[in-house]
């Protein structure tokens, strides 16, 4: 139901000029979709739906040329967050450990996400090495995972 409507909102936004998310309800109306306005937003967001200057002081909703990149970045920060079994420090090493096979994910999500301080990431099978630049944001990047991780 989310796919079929998420596509139909790509199919919209693609043939008209949708310039407020209670226009993109309407034309999903017209189709047979029901939703609220909170589900619309939702799907504008994950889509990656971005607003563009079609001329006169009006706009229409559009996809981000960026929605790709984001969308492998999505992927990827969730199986991170999946994957995680600990996290620790030792000097301006973190080490990682994951579920069996899936330490490469781990170190590809920390790739993407551009993260301040990193130098570089290693993996094996169940353990992932990121090199910080300095002891104190080994520290902190464990801090910030072991938030994320709750």
């Amino acid at each position: 139901m989310k796919n079929d409507r998420q596509r139909r909102i790509l199919e919209i936004v693609e043939r008209e000029a949708i310039d407020t998310q209670e226009q993109l309800q309407q034309k999903l109306q017209e189709q047979g979709v029901t939703c609220t306005q909170a589900t619309i937003s939702r799907d504008i967001k994950q889509l990656h739906l971005i607003k563009e200057p079609i001329g006169q002081g009006r706009y229409r909703y559009t996809v981000s040329s960026q929605r790709n990149k984001l969308n492998v970045a999505d992927k990827l920060r969730t199986i991170f967050r999946e994957s995680i079994i600990s996290v620790d420090s030792a000097q301006n090493i973190v080490v990682i450990k994951t579920m069996a096979g899936l330490a490469n994910a781990a170190a590809a999500a920390m790739d993407g996400m551009s993260i301040s301080g990193m130098v570089g990431t290693l993996a094996g099978d169940d353990t992932a090495l990121l090199v910080m630049k300095d002891a104190e944001m080994a520290k902190g990047f464990c801090e910030d995972i072991h938030e994320m991780l709750k």
